[in-house]
């Protein structure tokens, strides 16, 4: 008796647990699919894709990695492109990250070396990172 209630009980979480995890997987696919629409908009503003990922698990993640030139990236041209974007969650959250790269870097006082790479990760919560210059050390 003890050991029927156990397995239902058992049985229960794991049914709970494969809809929550198939929901959650839903919503990323989906989130996915919108985050594709704005790789057109980023060639015509310079950024090539040069490398592009998908992962399928509990939590599905899309990894694309964009380069391009620092020239096509002025503060006026990133303020007309998010003032042109306005209400866009996606591409807004990329334009904000990039402005903000630039503005972080130049602070630090040390030249601007080429190129411009966007990383852009999503998942259940999106992350955009953008460096400027390669990196020595892959995270």
């Amino acid at each position: 008796m003890l050991s029927d209630l156990w397995n239902a009980t058992l049985k229960g979480v794991n049914d709970l647990a494969g809809t929550v995890s198939e929901g959650a997987k839903e919503r990323t696919l989906n989130l996915i699919e919108d985050w594709l629409e704005i790789f057109p908009q980023l060639a015509e503003y310079g950024l090539e894709i040069t490398s592009f990922s998908m992962g399928l698990a509990l939590s599905p993640s899309l990894n694309v990695e964009l380069l391009g030139s620092h020239e096509n990236w002025s503060d006026e041209a990133i303020a007309e492109r998010l003032e042109e974007h306005k209400g866009e969650t996606a591409i807004t959250m990329v334009l904000s990250t990039i402005r903000t790269a630039y503005r972080l870097q130049r602070q630090t006082k040390a030249p601007l070396r080429d190129p411009l790479i966007l990383k852009i990760t999503v998942k259940i919560t999106p992350e955009v990172r953008v460096v400027l210059g390669f990196p020595f050390v892959e995270e």
